[in-house]
């Protein structure tokens, strides 16, 4: 679970206007945080199978934000790829 200063961090740096939560950018950013941490719990608790199909729902829904954000803005959608880190 990210805490509210880390979200707060995501939202400041991914966000096009002052108060915007709800835009694909920042949706896939911190879902990206989401999805690092919740690995990182897996790698421990290789059994929490529950965390696992949690963490398959975040990673495809992810990937639709991001095919929304490739068809509607093409330059915002590869500058967030590169500052994520994705893979294309």
């Amino acid at each position: 679970m990210l805490d509210k200063d880390k979200k707060t961090k995501v939202i400041e740096k991914h966000s096009s206007t002052k108060g915007d939560t709800g835009s694909a950018e920042v949706q896939v950013a911190l879902l990206t945080e989401r999805i690092k941490e919740l690995t990182e719990h897996l790698k421990k608790h290789k059994k929490d199978k529950s965390s696992q199909r949690g963490l398959l729902l975040m990673v495809s829904k992810r990937t639709r934000l991001l095919k929304y954000l490739k068809r509607k803005d093409q330059k915002s959608y590869q500058k967030l790829i590169k500052d994520l880190g994705l893979r294309k």
